[in-house]
């Protein structure tokens, strides 16, 4: 179990849109939650959504399956890896999550400051 399912940011019956809807509401910059991917792979389990800067990305949260771990985003060499998706997320309340704009080629970043309660 990768610790997600008591806790207050993981909306375990959102889909994209839903979260998507639910992160403009809330219109905060550093607003946040947790949902289960869309595609239902094993390798990629959940998705972080976070808003910032009046738009919302959505972060893939994949699954190593060889050190049982967690990793943000495509695979890269370097990359830090977590015991659990809560891990995840404490760290990046402390520490700014970069955010990638993949259409305009760009670069943000921001903490997880506020979560998201949905569906």
């Amino acid at each position: 179990d990768a610790g997600v399912h008591s806790k207050a940011w993981y909306a375990a019956t959102c889909d994209r849109k839903m979260a998507e809807d639910a992160l403009y509401r809330s219109n905060k910059d550093g607003s946040f939650l947790i949902r289960k991917s869309s595609g239902q792979d094993s390798r990629q389990p959940y998705t972080l959504v976070v808003f910032y800067n009046r738009r919302v990305y959505n972060v893939p949260i994949r699954f190593i399956e060889s050190t049982r771990q967690y990793a943000l985003g495509r695979e890269k060499s370097g990359e830090e890896r977590f015991d659990s998706v809560a891990e995840i997320v404490e760290n990046h309340q402390r520490t700014s999550l970069v955010l990638i704009d993949s259409q305009n080629n760009t670069k943000d970043s921001t903490k997880l400051k506020h979560i998201v309660r949905v569906c």
